[in-house]
């Protein structure tokens, strides 16, 4: 089932880290989120703790603090659609739509240096 009203909006925020354990430490003790762990790579948070639904992704750290980027993922309804009309505007795919528990996403560059992601059930 689909989310209409959430069309094309931001859905999910998704972090890398070094260390998920703690990772998940950090965020716990210091502003109360919780987890739900999908594996040793990979750490879900709630909008009900966090604010916003969002994660955390095992990555390697790159050239010091401050260089992980954030990972906006958008919702959409049609997801081929979607990819489309990226494509259309001048963007590029830069990782094919994939399946994940719960859905399927694919990442896009804008063209001006942003990378994002769109995902559908």
């Amino acid at each position: 089932m689909g989310h209409p009203t959430h069309h094309h909006h931001i859905n999910y925020i998704e972090f890398a880290s070094t260390d998920i354990e703690r990772t998940k430490q950090f965020y716990a003790t210091v502003f109360g989120w919780s987890f739900v762990d999908y594996g040793p790579d990979y750490v879900s948070f709630t909008a009900a703790s966090a604010g916003i639904d969002g994660g955390f992704a095992k990555g390697e750290a790159h050239e010091g603090p401050g260089k992980f980027a954030a990972l906006i993922v958008l919702y959409s309804a049609d997801l081929k659609a979607t990819e489309a009309a990226v494509v259309a505007a001048g963007g590029s795919i830069v990782v094919p739509t994939f399946a994940f528990p719960g859905g399927r996403r694919f990442h896009f560059s804008d063209g001006v240096g942003n990378v994002l992601a769109v995902w559908s059930e």
